[in-house]
């Protein structure tokens, strides 16, 4: 047997003091009243206590409130029930020093058990080391974190201003995309007017050859008709002065509507047309229409309207629509062949009045369809 062996066997409480002793954690021992019964250097240097000064105290005066309160009622609770909260498990405490500072610690309790009187020790590590660099570490750890938040608004910042800077961008784009629009635009403006003036060239030859025919066909009947009235000179001729005069009359009224045409597209394009609204009866107007036509129809032609709804009225500008329907139904009759019908329809749907004319003309060439409505031209 070795000596320490020897040593450890013959002194077991002088080995057991020393290392109580020489510990650097506090060490406690108390009775079950929670009355100090020894205490260690370490200890009463953690606590700031002068040796032995400890001895026969209370541990409660090492606990800040409100565990001072409790303790008792921990110990009572374990040996009257048996069961461990404290006892046998390592938690962290707050130790209270004679100046009154407090101070982090771990605390591990276990139990002592001597001639069926329990005894408790305690075992006290100060943390406050380990608190002050965990303390660091967060403060480090939340630096880190702030770093991370700037860092991250400066680049969010930055991607802003990059995206304002495209947003500029685009817009410049799109500015010049309008602009270069713009340009094409007057370009094509600039085209179709030069397109207008050839084509107004045409239009004034078309005017010229036009209103020659237009006007050609009436006067032929007045001056034909006026000498005609020359040679009905007895009374018994009386009848055929009469239709011829009138035959006159229904030519200068012609006329008279061929140059309101004239004058109403001069009014267009100075804007000083003004819409005359009155009431009026569709039917009537259409019948009294019929009645003028009778003598500028060709031989044989026949003019009939279907009302297919009964006593339309309206409220619109009569001369206007007068005149549409009086070029629609000269037209029919003039391309027309003799002895071909000329048709007409009045109709309604639910928001409109629809009114057709059919001839049996020569019809327009499909290539000219796209100038309807074009001042004087002729297909």
């Amino acid at each position: 047997m070795s000596t320490r062996s020897l040593f450890a066997q013959q002194h077991p409480l002088r080995i057991l003091q020393s290392v109580v002793e020489t510990a650097i954690d506090g060490i406690f021992l108390m009775n079950n009243e929670g009355i100090i019964i020894l205490c260690n250097p370490a200890g009463n240097k953690l606590f700031g206590y002068e040796p032995n000064e400890l001895i026969g105290k209370d541990i409660t005066l090492l606990m800040p409130s409100p565990h001072r309160q409790q303790h008792a009622t921990y110990v009572n609770n374990y040996l009257t029930t048996g069961i461990r909260k404290i006892i046998g498990i390592g938690r962290e405490i707050d130790g209270l020093r004679k100046d009154g500072s407090l101070f982090p610690a771990r605390l591990a309790v276990s139990e002592i058990i001597m001639d069926e009187e329990h005894f408790f020790t305690g075992i006290i590590h100060d943390l406050s080391e380990v608190k002050a660099a965990e303390k660091k570490l967060l403060l480090l750890n939340q630096e880190l974190e702030q770093m991370v938040a700037d860092r991250t608004n400066e680049l969010q910042d930055a991607i802003n201003r990059l995206l304002d800077t495209n947003q500029l961008l685009i817009q410049s784009i799109e500015k010049h995309k309008t602009y270069e629009n713009a340009l094409l635009e007057a370009r094509d403006e600039l085209r179709k007017s030069l397109e207008n003036e050839k084509d107004l060239g045409k239009l004034k030859s078309g005017f010229i050859s036009m209103a020659s025919h237009e006007f050609k066909t009436p006067l032929s009947s007045i001056i034909s008709s006026a000498a005609l009235i020359g040679r009905y000179e007895s009374s018994e001729h009386i009848t055929d002065r009469q239709r011829h005069i009138e035959r006159i009359k229904t030519s200068v009224s012609h006329l008279n509507l061929i140059l309101s045409d004239f004058l109403s597209i001069g009014k267009l394009d100075e804007g000083r047309v003004e819409v005359q609204v009155t009431s009026f009866s569709l039917n009537e107007m259409i019948d009294d229409l019929i009645i003028e036509m009778k003598d500028l129809l060709k031989k044989g032609q026949h003019l009939s309207f279907d009302y297919r709804t009964a006593g339309i009225e309206l409220k619109s500008d009569k001369n206007m629509i007068r005149n549409i329907l009086y070029n629609l139904l000269s037209n029919a009759s003039k391309y027309s062949g003799e002895d071909q019908p000329i048709r007409g329809i009045v109709k309604r749907n639910e928001n409109n009045i629809i009114i057709e004319i059919t001839d049996h003309g020569i019809g327009i060439p499909i290539e000219d369809t796209k100038h309807i409505g074009s001042r004087f031209f002729r297909s």
